[in-house]
Formats: C-alpha cells, sequence, structure tokens
C-alpha cells in the first residue's frame, strides 16, 4: 500500500501526477545528450569538424553539470523549484534545437544550455523527491533512476531510425527539442503543489563542514569518473583485444540494459536498510569483478564483464542518489547535498575519459588504466562506506548552534 503523505494529503491523482511529472523530468536528463552519439559521423562531416572540436559536444555538458550545480541551492532559495523545473525543460529545448543546427558556434551555445539545464533538474530532483514523497525516498529514486536510463537508451536507440526517416541526422536531435515542450503541462500542474518546510524556502543550508557530506561527494565524484570512462572506452578496449566492432559494440550496450534492475532495486533496499554499508560492499565488489575481467581475460566474456560493470556503475548512481534523501532531514537540505556531490562529482567525471586515454597512450595497453580505475574503485568503496553510516548530514548552521550550547 502506497501512503500518500506529504503535499498531498491523500489526493490520488495529484500524487500519481506528480510521480508522472518527476518521472518524464528525469526521462529528458540523458537522451539529448548521448544522441549525438551514433551521428558522430554525420555531424562532423556537416559541420567539417576535427575529432576534438567535436569532443566538446560531449566534455562541455559534464562540465557544466559541475559548474552549474553549485549554484542551484541559492536560486532554489529565491525561485519555487516547479518554476525553475520549468525554465530547465524549455532551456533543454531551445540547446537541442541549437545543435540541430550547421553552424558550429550555435551547436556551441546549444550544448552549453543544454548542459546547465540538465545540472539544474539534477540538482533540483532529489530535493523533489524528499519533499513530494517523503514516505516513498527509495521507490522513487529507483524510478527515477530508471527513467533517467530509458531516456538514454531512447536517445541512441532512436538516433538513426530517426536520421533515415527524415533523411537528416537534425531530426534526432529536434526530437529532444520537442519532448521537453510536452512535459510542460504537468510541470505547471506542479505549481499548485505546496512543500511544507520547517527550515522555510529562503533558508540556507551549507554542508561544506560534515564529513558525511564529503564522503558521499567524492563517492559520486568517483562513480561518475568510473562510469563516463568505462562507457567512453569499453568499445575500444574490446576491439583492442580482438573483439569485431559490433560485437563490442553489443557488449558496451549491456552497461545501460543490465543496470536498469539496480537502479530501481537499489534505492529501494536502501531506503529498507538502517545501515546502508552491505550495499557499498556489493556495489566495490561487483565492480572490482568486472575491471578484473576485463584486464585478465577480456574477451572470455565480454557481455558478462559489461554487465558486471553496468550493474556496479547504476547500483552506485543509485545508491549516491537515494543517500541524498535518506542522509537529510528536509528537501532543503536534500537540494544542498545534491548540489554540492554533483558539483565537484561532475567535474571530476569530465577528467575520466581523458585521464584513461592519456594512461593508454603512455603505457601502449589498457592494463594501467584498468589498474587505476580499481584503485579508485577502492577508495570509492571507502567513501561509500563512511556515507552508509547510520545518521544524518549536519548543516554548518546547526554545528555553530549545537557548539555554542
Amino acid at each position: 500500500m502506497i501512503l500518500l503523505k506529504g503535499p498531498f494529503d491523500g489526493r490520488k491523482w495529484a500524487f500519481f501526477l506528480a510521480v508522472l511529472a518527476i518521472l518524464v523530468a528525469a526521462g529528458n536528463l540523458r537522451g539529448g545528450l548521448v544522441v549525438v552519439g551514433p551521428l558522430v559521423a554525420d555531424i562532423r562531416a556537416s559541420l567539417d569538424l576535427s575529432a576534438g572540436e567535436f569532443s566538446l559536444l560531449t566534455a562541455l555538458p559534464l562540465i557544466c553539470f559541475g559548474l552549474v550545480s553549485g549554484c542551484v541551492p541559492a536560486l532554489a532559495r529565491r525561485i519555487r523549484a516547479p518554476i525553475l523545473v520549468i525554465v530547465a525543460l524549455l532551456l533543454i529545448a531551445a540547446g537541442a534545437s541549437l545543435r540541430a543546427t550547421s553552424l558550429f558556434g550555435m551547436v556551441l551555445t546549444g550544448t552549453l544550455l543544454l548542459g546547465s539545464a540538465i545540472a539544474l533538474l539534477n540538482v533540483l530532483i532529489p530535493g523533489l523527491v524528499k519533499g513530494y514523497f517523503p514516505r516513498q525516498i527509495g521507490l522513487m529514486t529507483g524510478l527515477y533512476s530508471v527513467a533517467l536510463t530509458l531516456g538514454a537508451g531512447l536517445g541512441v536507440y532512436l538516433a538513426i531510425p530517426l536520421r533515415d526517416a527524415f533523411d537528416a541526422w537534425q531530426a534526432p536531435l529536434l526530437f529532444w527539442a520537442l519532448l521537453p515542450l510536452l512535459c510542460l503541462p504537468l510541470w505547471l500542474y506542479m505549481l499548485r503543489v505546496r512543500i511544507q518546510e520547517a527550515p522555510g524556502p529562503s533558508a540556507r543550508v551549507t554542508l561544506w563542514r560534515d564529513p558525511t557530506a564529503w564522503a558521499l561527494t567524492i563517492f559520486m565524484g568517483l562513480q561518475s569518473f568510473f562510469f563516463y570512462s568505462v562507457a567512453t572506452w569499453l568499445p575500444k578496449i574490446l576491439m583492442d583485444a580482438g573483439l569485431e566492432d559490433q560485437d563490442a559494440g553489443f557488449a558496451t550496450s549491456m552497461i545501460n540494459l543490465a543496470g536498469i534492475p539496480a537502479n530501481l532495486l537499489t534505492p529501494m533496499i536502501a531506503a529498507r536498510m538502517k545501515d546502508q554499508r552491505p550495499l557499498a560492499l556489493l556495489v566495490f565488489v561487483l565492480g572490482t569483478a568486472g575491471l578484473c575481467g576485463l584486464w585478465l581475460a577480456p574477451t572470455a566474456a565480454p557481455i558478462f564483464w559489461a554487465a558486471l560493470l553496468g550493474l556496479s556503475g547504476s547500483a552506485s548512481l543509485s545508491y549516491a542518489l537515494a543517500l541524498f534523501g535518506l542522509r537529510t532531514q528536509s528537501h532543503v537540505e536534500a537540494t544542498a547535498l545534491s548540489a554540492m556531490a554533483q558539483s565537484i562529482g561532475y567535474l571530476l567525471a569530465a577528467t575520466g575519459p581523458v585521464m584513461l586515454g592519456l594512461v593508454n597512450d603512455w603505457m601502449n595497453n589498457w592494463s594501467g588504466a584498468l589498474l587505476l580505475l580499481m584503485l579508485l574503485q577502492l577508495t570509492q568503496f571507502g567513501c561509500g562506506w563512511y556515507a552508509g553510516r547510520p545518521g544524518f548530514v549536519q548543516a554548518d548552521s546547526a554545528r555553530r548552534g549545537n557548539s555554542n550550547r
């Protein structure tokens, strides 16, 4: 039985419209970014781009995630979260439209808009889950993680069929400009829903001195580093080991497919546990096993290794997202923790593919890069273990208040 607590007071339709609003917003978080992957040859040929210039289309959004995320709590103190979500959806539509033009400057501008808007939603959604669904944090975190993953999969899956159907590489990009506009009516309705919070919407919450917040921030950064590094280089690692490009591509697709159950189940299990540290251990074991298999016998079971990496990556992301709600006592704190973890986390993630590529160039093989990922997995485990202990983060203001007693 689902308890309709929080701001809905038993209003079932309002509750389920809020669920749908969260899911459709999450569905817009990755599709507009990953759609360019299958279209790389078309875009480079049409705009006459070098490999370095094209790489900006994938690196800039991560940099935007890091730079913009830290600004979101200040915006949320002044502007209601549903209004910010509406603004973000409009910016996604505008950014995706500009990325479908034939001028590289406009494409870069669209990429900056898209990355900034998605950063806004990345931070806001965990806080909204905490505020709208205080008794369903695990379930809702799992559902929106699945929606995020399915949105990314849809972006890749539809790219070529839409290009071929309209005989234009711009068509898949414009699809992701239309989708957020279709979500606007739900969020216009959500303007009617008020979240009651003790601190009030103008309360300022900072967590920079809290060790649990820092542990979760480092965990978030390392899991992002791991995911984007593996997603970028796994096809190349497998092809260098002797796999055909189609087989390597299929194995890589298992990262997202295998991760869907972990997206859904990890937050639900975490919400039922007082101590989440066993989940941190499970994430570590799965990731390390996948990396060891990829290092020692990459062609023996590439689909299995990729599935292990996908399970670990998705479980670690959902673990972090769940703790944003489980380690905080209000949606204001959840938003602040989400902003802190994601601002630093995505800046760290942006260095991952570059760092692994440099290590591979230096050693002329992938052993060093995989060993680096294993060492970072160990560090990630330590941070996840610390953050998984029972308790709540403590804002700086509360810390000062306690010290004065």
